[in-house]
């Protein structure tokens, strides 16, 4: 019903415009009979109706997968790409239509002047809208608050939430993407310009390992912005007189008072020299690592022998390296040992235990011991 509604609303438009270009046609060429003349400019509102109606479907469907694509397309932009454009859309005509209200009294050009404006000046605010998104939607951040005590204060509702850039090495990683699908990272992300050039660069490299790390990192990201309800901003500022992305890195954490995410050892260390938080991956994979104490029993399959003599070493799910005391030959079977110790280290955790087998043989030995001394 809609659809026959639409057709017939097209073709009567069609029609009108037909009757409306006939009668201004024959009203400037034709000088003859007033009856030829009605005739010719209905015979043209016809004609043009019945095109129209002809038409309407294909108009309708165009109408439908355009109004569809559109839709996906806005889907798929994020929010601020939508309101940075609408914002700088907005500026753009109104300085188009001020300009064109001035241009107005040219002769011949006149009329034709704030239209080109409207479209150069639109185009024009709407790109600078969304390069510039993140200073209009950061617009607010120059007035103050209406407490400083809400601001400094402990309570939720007057902390504000530090974003966090990510550098090169986290994004190539990965695990950041299965961390913000978890919830647990709030706040905005943000992916410096220079950090993503050098992902393009390493996308591009002529190695196959580097290639295939770079596209990963690409893909990651393009993931993040899509799926996840973390909000992950591009940042485009550049620094020129820095050379090295560690540094320049640190610089728009000093600038933005932000976190530094990341599992580069050496970008760490030179952060906490300016006072930069950083927020490493590998701390947190093993902080959330099971706490393991001495005198606990596990089972634990032994692959092959460590370094010292008679020592053989396995690994829990999680990666964990176990040091068996005494267990090069236990290689190739599952036993279960008894927790010695835990070292823990920057590179990771690692556990010393012993065969459970020989913490009772030696028990029985020593009762056998005893037994002896007391007969």
């Amino acid at each position: 019903m809609v659809k026959k509604f639409v057709r017939l609303l097209i073709a009567v438009l069609a029609g009108w415009g037909g009757f409306s270009l006939s009668n201004a046609l024959v009203l400037l060429w034709y000088t003859g009979p007033l009856e030829v003349k009605w005739a010719i400019i209905g015979l043209s509102a016809i004609i043009s109706a019945l095109i129209g109606f002809y038409i309407a479907p294909y108009i309708i469907s165009f109408v439908v997968q355009f109004t569809g694509w559109l839709e996906v397309k806005l889907y798929k932009t994020p929010i601020q790409d939508i309101v940075g454009g609408a914002v700088g859309l907005i500026f753009g005509l109104i300085i188009a239509w001020l300009l064109g209200s001035s241009l107005e009294t040219i002769p011949l050009i006149g009329n034709w002047l704030p239209l080109f404006a409207s479209l150069i000046f639109g185009y024009l605010g709407m790109s600078v809208g969304v390069k510039k998104k993140e200073e209009l939607l950061n617009i607010t951040a120059i007035f103050p608050s209406r407490s400083g005590k809400e601001k400094h204060s402990g309570k939720t509702g007057g902390t504000k939430t530090r974003v966090k850039i990510l550098d090169t090495s986290v994004i190539i990683d990965g695990r950041i993407a299965d961390i913000c699908k978890t919830g647990f990272v709030e706040g905005v992300l943000i992916i410096p310009g220079f950090v993503l050039e050098e992902l393009r660069h390493i996308a591009d490299s002529s190695d196959l390992l580097k290639r295939n790390r770079g596209r990963r990192g690409l893909d990651i990201l393009n993931k993040m912005r899509k799926e996840f309800d973390v909000l992950v901003k591009i940042h485009e500022e550049d620094f020129d007189d820095i050379s090295e992305v560690d540094s320049k890195l640190v610089r728009l954490a000093q600038k933005l008072n932000g976190d530094i995410l990341t599992n580069d050892f050496n970008l760490n260390k030179v952060a906490e020299l300016q006072e930069v938080k950083v927020l490493n991956i590998n701390e947190l994979a093993n902080a959330v690592k099971p706490v393991v104490l001495p005198g606990e029993e596990m089972s634990v399959q032994v692959i092959k022998d460590g370094k010292e003599a008679g020592q053989g070493i396995g690994y829990l799910d999680d990666g964990t390296m176990i040091v068996v005391e005494n267990g090069r030959r236990f290689i190739g079977r599952t036993i279960n040992v008894l927790v010695t110790s835990v070292l823990q280290t920057a590179a990771g955790r690692m556990i010393f235990a012993k065969p459970k087998s020989q913490d009772k043989a030696n028990n029985q030995q020593i009762e056998r011991g005893e037994y002896q001394c007391l007969t």
